[in-house]
């Protein structure tokens, strides 16, 4: 049976720790993240130490340093997932192409627009020939 365990850390410690359970041979499992009620930025970093997951949380940080280049793909994909969808920034991460969502849809602060059914279908439908939608 897995375990887990937590630990509370800040933005300064993230790529250490992540240097050091690459080093170990540990496996980044992945790396969770969303905002409170009030807009806080959680963030967790959970790695595999075989039947425990050894998770590393910061909070209240909206730039965090990226762990790309410890741990390639496996770090990129969730940093680039949670800077799209929560507005992360995470130095060192190239951003500059979206993951999966159009450059439209987002607000500019992490937020996704909501367009109203009847305004999409009005921009999206044609009219047909007999005048009828």
């Amino acid at each position: 049976m897995q375990s887990n365990k937590k630990t509370i850390i800040t933005k300064e410690q993230v790529l250490p720790v992540a240097e050091k359970m690459q080093a170990d041979g540990v496996q980044l499992i992945m790396i969770h993240g969303y905002r409170e009620d009030d807009g806080t930025p959680v963030i967790s970093y959970e790695y595999s130490l075989g039947p425990v997951v050894d998770s590393y949380e910061v909070r209240g940080e909206n730039s965090l340093p990226s762990i790309e280049p410890v741990y390639n793909l496996a770090a990129q994909w969730a940093e680039r997932e949670l800077h799209e969808l929560i507005g992360l920034e995470f130095v060192g991460l190239d951003t500059s192409k979206r993951l999966f969502m159009p450059d439209n849809l987002l607000s500019g602060d992490g937020q996704i627009l909501v367009t109203p059914l009847s305004e999409l279908r009005s921009a999206n439908v044609d009219n047909r020939a007999d005048g009828k939608k």
